[in-house]
């Protein structure tokens, strides 16, 4: 049997900045002035592993613009980095020069991180049967390693060290590699700035690990948690899954692995040669020699020379499949080497792309465009702010391949005028829109006082409903499932920052071709996704409830909500008292004053000088650690630490809500207007972003003061909040067909009182509030399959109290315990599981043969369907009471969902009527075995309607 063969992946920049920091106390400067640290340390690295591993196959890869995705859903991604050494920037050039002279391929995708390109790569040829050796000093990438996958990490002192599945497992104390990313998601990771879960450090992960398994089981356990970890757990559950998301590499970026472009060829040692000479690296040139045993370059001298190797040109022709090309400019870091396997571009597929303007033009286009049943159109814009962003032109697409594009003037005026041209378009009911984020496009029309009517598909959308858990930005999409690369915005307009250029600035010939291929791409994607959403029974989800909702949220968006920026300014004064004087009993505490948001400083005081614990934890580094989940175990016994604790509760408070939201207001409306996004959650709730208005405080005092700022939009108005009681009890009750529990819903009583009744044997008149606060932690922890251990941390029972709680209350509901035991088998058969509107929800992992991870995901057969249900069914609320309010001309407007929330400004004269048909609709948005029950409250503000 043929030896299998070995895949080395080099991590460049970790390597080049790790070489740069090893000289940082004696730079290497050249002859000419040039600082080679950066060179030299990594062009040490490669010939090591070379030397040392004989590896079949070798390539290099690098970052190029940063991670596209990571900063798309959260902007602080990486933005606590300083910038980059100038030693480092020079360096790069020269480095793809000597990758390139010894026939070394380095991988790069515009958008994507070396990890995402290494994560993709290991995994391809894992699966043709290679071994694969991550050459990285990252932990990150701890997360990939397989049987056949492993970590190749330099050790400090020299040396490398080997990590495989069981090296891994002990070093974070885990079951399985995959575990890391919920490790990095739980602890955050300073250096990209990964937010993480607050008070979760190294310790704290390893143990929240050792018994949920994951984030999303500890997310969906956190009723077993005590004190201030599930407060501050359970209020930053969705940071922590944003936190999982940043953290996981991908593994679908569009690279491919070519064995016969990774093999380790000789180099050329001439052009090595002629580098290093120039470089001045005397004994590097030696190094080389021995590596590669090759004779040094025929009149080759160690002397220094006088010239400078440059960054190489830019290429004339596009790279073939397979071929290597270098692309150079006059920025020390933009020559890098690229990989094209194969992909269709808009250079190698043919095509009719065309611009139209003209009046007989435009009205033969229009005349054409009227006789089609549906169109792809697409919306070029000044910006990324729909409420801000101007109209620079349309592209249209109703063929694959084919299609064209409007350019609009820059005058407001002049650009009104043309639009109306296009209404009879967009206000036809007989013609489908087609477009990707169509709710962005509904946004800068409404703005121009167009409404589009008529059906709608979105596919960005349809493909969340095909798999929630990729990725849905077109040029994903277009690679993956057309096989095709689109043209890069960034090649467009050029990078973000001061330099990028506004849409404006394009050439209209350049324009059309990205315009129109956008429409183009997407026009034949819907054709794809129509046909997976019949194949998967959800395009009644789509058509009935996604998309009618576009509509919704983009006029609960387009709307906004007054916010009260007098009040807030208040707040901040008082938090500001409240911080000061927090401040000062510190500092009378400690005896001296000191920077207490000083990790370093506090630990100081609090563990040398008040010497509070007799063996304090210390971090990494030495210093000791001041961690929430640390400071929060002693704050019961010292209440100098409870003070800080409530000095940095305060001070986030101040900053993330009380100071920041004021800075949100649009101007032009004075209001707040967050994006809800229908395609984050794989559960089917929206999020929220821009600010995320679902996750304002509400569990302490002042965090509850902040939803006083938000208020009518004058005083005829007055808010008015509709919750849903209970609903996902309710739905479970439902979906489980069990008598008893529905029952006491449809008799109105309280279900957490009934349930004590009978798990405890005594008449409900008799119930204690001890008994009933026990049933209560049932009834919403048994939804996530809540242990007796994890009772017995909640409450008072002993863990034998707990178990025989749990099992009374099955006796008690049995169809409920058959009902989770079918859920799980159906997801066994089919891999996934749905709700009462066929949304699906896939789970890969349901018959893993790790216990831990496959118990996570029968917890979420269970889970899913319940909120999932409640999701479909505040949805299709939401749908209906839009659809009243617009046809009953009312001037109440909806304006936000939290969960199960939704809040209103109602206009007072029709208040009594909006209580009635808000309940109403709410209530019978769609019909359970046991009755939605809706609680409502008005107030001058958010809070007090709350």
């Amino acid at each position: 049997m043929a030896e299998q063969k070995r895949l080395f992946l080099l991590d460049a920049y970790a390597l080049i900045f790790r070489g740069y920091y090893a000289f940082i106390k004696n730079p290497r400067i050249n002859s000419k002035g040039l600082d080679t640290s950066a060179i030299l340390g990594f062009t040490n690295s490669l010939l090591d592993v070379i030397k040392r591993e004989r590896p079949d196959h070798l390539a290099v890869c690098f970052d190029k613009g940063g991670s596209k995705d990571r900063v798309e859903i959260f902007k602080e991604y990486k933005a606590n980095r300083d910038a980059t050494p100038e030693g480092i920037k020079l360096a790069v050039p020269y480095i793809y020069q000597i990758l390139e002279a010894m026939n070394i391929p380095a991988v790069v995708k515009e958008g994507f991180e070396a990890d995402d390109i290494i994560g993709t790569l290991a995994k391809k040829a894992e699966k043709e049967g290679y071994k694969t050796f991550m050459v990285t000093p990252d932990k990150d990438f701890a997360q990939l390693v397989s049987e056949n996958i492993f970590m190749y990490r330099p050790v400090f002192g020299g040396g490398y060290e080997t990590w495989g599945v069981e090296e891994i497992k002990a070093k974070f104390e885990i079951e399985d590699p995959l575990q890391v990313i919920d490790f990095l998601g739980m602890k955050g990771d300073a250096s990209d700035n990964i937010p993480g879960l607050p008070g979760v450090g190294d310790k704290t992960a390893k143990k929240l690990l050792a018994q949920y398994g994951s984030m999303e089981n500890l997310l969906a356990n956190t009723h077993e948690l005590k004190g201030k970890m599930k407060e501050k757990i359970e209020a930053n559950a969705e940071l922590g899954l944003l936190s999982k998301k940043l953290a996981t590499i991908l593994l679908d970026v569009p690279v491919e692995f070519d064995a016969k472009s990774f093999e380790l060829t000789a180099p050329d040692s001439e052009k090595v040669g002629a580098i290093f000479q120039d470089l001045e690296f005397k004994r590097l040139i030696d190094n080389f020699n021995k590596t590669f045993a090759v004779k040094p370059p025929e009149g080759a001298t160690p002397e220094p020379t006088t010239s400078t190797p440059k960054p190489a040109a830019n290429p004339t022709a596009e790279a073939g499949a397979g071929q290597f090309s270098l692309f150079g400019g006059d920025e020390p870091s933009a020559p890098v080497a690229t990989l094209n396997y194969g992909r269709e571009t808009a250079t190698s597929v043919p095509h009719f792309y065309q611009n139209v303007s003209g009046d007989l033009g435009l009205k033969l286009f229009i005349k054409q465009l009227m006789s089609k049943t549906s169109v792809c159109f697409d919306t070029e814009t000044t910006g990324l702010n729909p409420l801000k962003a101007e109209l620079v032109g349309i592209a249209f697409s109703w063929e694959a391949h084919k299609g064209f594009y409007i350019p609009f003037p820059e005058s407001f005026e002049e650009a009104q005028e043309l639009i109306e041209l296009f209404r009879p378009f967009f206000e036809a009911t007989h013609i489908e829109k087609i477009g990707q984020n169509l709710k962005y496009d509904l946004k800068v029309l409404h703005k121009y006082k167009i409404e589009v009517k008529g059906p709608l598909f979105d596919t960005m959308i349809a493909h969340y409903l095909i798999n929630a858990d990729m990725r849905h930005n077109m040029e994903v999409l277009a690679e993956t499932y057309l096989n095709y690369t689109p043209i890069s915005i960034t090649d467009l307009i050029g990078k973000k920052g001061k330099n990028q250029l506004s849409m404006r600035d394009v050439s209209l010939e350049k324009l059309t071709e990205y315009a129109v291929e956008d429409a183009d791409i997407t026009y034949q994607l819907a054709s794809h996704f129509k046909k997976e959403l019949t194949d998967a029974d959800t395009l009644k989800l789509f058509n009935e409830i996604e998309i009618p909702l576009v509509k919704v949220l983009a006029s609960m968006e387009l709307e906004g909500i007054k916010l009260d920026t007098d009040f807030l300014n208040s707040l901040s004064e008082d938090l500001n008292n409240d911080i000061e004087r927090l401040q000062t009993e510190i500092f009378e505490a400690a005896g001296e004053t000191f920077n207490i948001a000083s990790p370093k400083q506090l630990g100081v005081i609090l563990f040398e000088k008040m010497k509070l614990v007799d063996k304090p934890k210390k971090t990494k580094t030495g210093q000791y650690s001041t961690a929430e989940d640390v400071l929060s175990y002693l704050a019961k016994d010292h209440d100098i630490i409870q003070k800080v604790l409530d000095y940095r509760g305060l001070a986030k408070l101040k900053s993330t809500y009380v100071d920041a939201l004021p800075e949100q207001v649009l101007d032009l409306t004075g209001h707040i207007h967050t994006e809800y996004m229908q395609t984050v959650a794989s559960t089917g709730r929206l999020s929220s972003t821009n600010p995320n208005l679902q996750n304002i405080p509400i569990r302490t005092e002042r965090g509850r003061q902040v939803r006083k700022a938000f208020i009518p939009r004058n005083e005829d108005y007055i808010l008015l909040a509709a919750d849903y009681s209970q609903i996902e009890l309710r739905v479970i009750a439902a979906m489980s067909e069990e008598e008893t529990m529905m029952e006491a819903f449809k008799n109105g009583e309280d279900i957490h009182a009934s349930t004590a009744s009978k798990v405890f044997n005594v008449p409900l008149e008799e119930v204690t509030r001890e008994q009933r606060g026990n049933a209560k932690t049932v009834n919403f922890g048994i939804i996530y399959g809540v242990s007796a251990f994890g009772l017995s941390n909640q409450t008072d029972l002993s863990r034998t109290e707990a178990k025989e709680l749990i099992e009374t209350y099955y006796e008690t509901y049995p169809k409920l315990r058959k009902y989770m035991s079918s859920q799980v088998d159906f997801a066994r058969d089919h891999g996934y599981v749905t709700t009462v509107s066929n949304r699906r929800r896939y789970l890969k992992d349901i018959n893993s043969r790790n216990a831990i991870v496959r118990g996570a995901a029968e917890r979420n057969a269970v889970n899913a369907p319940i909120q999932g249900s409640a999701a479909d069914v505040i949805k299709i609320a939401m749908i209906n009471i839009y659809n009243k309010l617009e046809a009953g001309g009312f001037k109440t407007k909806m304006l936000l969902q939290v969960h199960d929330e939704l809040v209103f400004d109602v206009y007072k004269p029709e208040l009594e009527t909006m209580k009635v048909l808000i309940k109403e609709e709410m209530e019978n948005a769609y019909t359970l075995s046991v009755p939605l029950d809706v609680e409502m409250d008005m107030g001058v503000n958010w809070l007090e309607a709350h």
